[in-house]
């Protein structure tokens, strides 16, 4: 039997999709000691299928599709790239149809939505997941078109989660997403807790927030509204004129390591964190390792991050993107770090980005202004080296059991390109 703990209680986790086994499937896989976890995530018979599929396309199939259905978003968030796009750019209903159905073909299960705001498009939303019952799916959304209607209606469906941007309390969160944001998302939250939709946070931490958002009085607060999962991203300086302030210094990152893992150990709580998480997700996630990206123009990016693409869905079907020479090329190409508390080729290994630009015809998707794979590298290398010897003294404390659980992985799971 599946069951998640929750402040007050345990509850008993319905089969998949449910909007709440994506949540205990997440927190399996984050809680992974050996081989045999891993592989009964999902089911031993998924397992299996899915290595099948992947030897049989030649290519490795992601657990997760990320997509953009449109760029536009109501707020306009301080640093955030997205605030800077067009907002113009949008998948059509039948083009996102068509990638969901060629998804199911090829094993993947698990559909995320994120933007721009998802929810710009919410009738959409629910038609898809209303088509594709068989599918899970969830969006990263920051929460404030969601009514009680739209509560109600995900509640319905039963498939779709939500994980609600926030970024510390009042002032920390309205300080980038507007006056009177955080009022309106606490008041989300509490109505979904009301419907019995199992939501989740989702946090971008950076250097004026992070000592708030790792503290166990915003992670309680959280929990107590209802959360069952968090998300953390830290700030990246995507596109030109980012602003590089809001970059958290080494010791900062180290804090917000140190903080989740204590407070999920203790609390027994899934908090994700992939930047730090490296060791867990076994280094770089992208690009067809684990999940892939399709932004609001029908780009393939490798992560939601990495604006460069050789793919676009309206030119071509899923299977073909997914084996696309960039996404050969970035496979190839990893790790990019030794060091698993290293694996970002944006922010740790910038050096990898120098290869990764020799790939032909890849080309920038970033909506507004275009960043050269070179100009990153000169904005991101000062950062990677001042957090290398934070990453190494980190790297040297892990146990036994967690590197010979990297080592297990890199040798028989991770899909080895052509």
């Amino acid at each position: 039997m599946r069951y998640l703990n929750f402040p007050g209680g345990r509850e008993k986790i319905p089969p998949y999709p449910h909007h709440k086994n994506f949540v205990y499937r997440s927190s399996v896989f984050f809680k992974a000691n050996n081989l045999f976890n891993l592989f009964a995530i999902n089911g031993i018979s998924y397992a299996i299928k899915r290595k099948w599929l992947q030897l049989k396309h030649g290519f490795s199939i992601p657990y997760i599709l990320l997509i953009d259905p449109t760029s536009a978003c109501n707020l306009k968030c301080t640093g955030c790239w997205a605030a800077d796009y067009s907002k113009t750019a949008s998948l059509s209903f039948e083009k996102l149809d068509e990638i969901l159905t060629d998804a199911k073909r090829l094993g993947v299960y698990d559909i995320i939505f994120s933007g721009g705001e998802p929810l710009m498009r919410k009738d959409d939303i629910l038609k898809l997941c209303k088509k594709h019952s068989n599918l899970s799916f969830a969006m990263f959304t920051n929460g404030t078109l969601i009514d009680e209607h739209f509560a109600n209606e995900m509640a319905r469906v039963g498939n779709l989660n939500a994980f609600i941007s926030i970024e510390g309390f009042r002032e920390k969160t309205d300080f980038r997403r507007g006056e009177g944001t955080f009022d309106k998302v606490i008041k989300v939250m509490d109505l979904l807790k009301t419907k019995g939709v199992g939501f989740g946070f989702s946090i971008c931490y950076h250097s004026s927030n992070c000592e708030e958002i790792s503290s166990d009085n915003f992670l309680d607060f959280l929990r107590e509204r209802g959360a069952w999962i968090g998300w953390f991203f830290n700030y990246m300086p995507m596109g030109k004129g980012a602003d590089l302030s809001l970059i958290t210094s080494p010791a900062q990152r180290r804090v917000v390591y140190e903080r989740i893992m204590d407070y999920q150990k203790r609390e027994n709580f899934t908090l994700i964190d992939f930047a730090n998480m490296g060791h867990f997700a076994f280094g770089c996630v992208a690009a067809g390792n684990e999940y892939a990206h399709i932004n609001s123009n029908g780009d393939l990016e490798p992560c939601a991050f990495f604006h460069y693409s050789d793919s676009n869905l309206n030119k071509m079907v899923l299977k073909e993107a997914l084996s696309s020479n960039f996404y050969r090329h970035f496979r190839r190409q990893k790790p990019f770090s030794s060091n698993p508390f290293m694996p970002c080729p944006i922010m740790d290994a910038p050096e990898s980005l120098k290869e990764l630009s020799k790939c032909a015809n890849v080309k920038s998707t970033h909506l507004q202004q275009c960043e050269p794979m070179e100009e990153l590298y000169e904005k991101t290398k000062p950062i990677s080296v001042e957090w290398k010897p934070v990453a190494d003294d980190l790297f040297s404390l892990l146990g036994k059991r967690e590197r010979r659980k990297i080592a297990l992985f890199s040798k028989f799971l991770m899909f080895k390109e052509k």
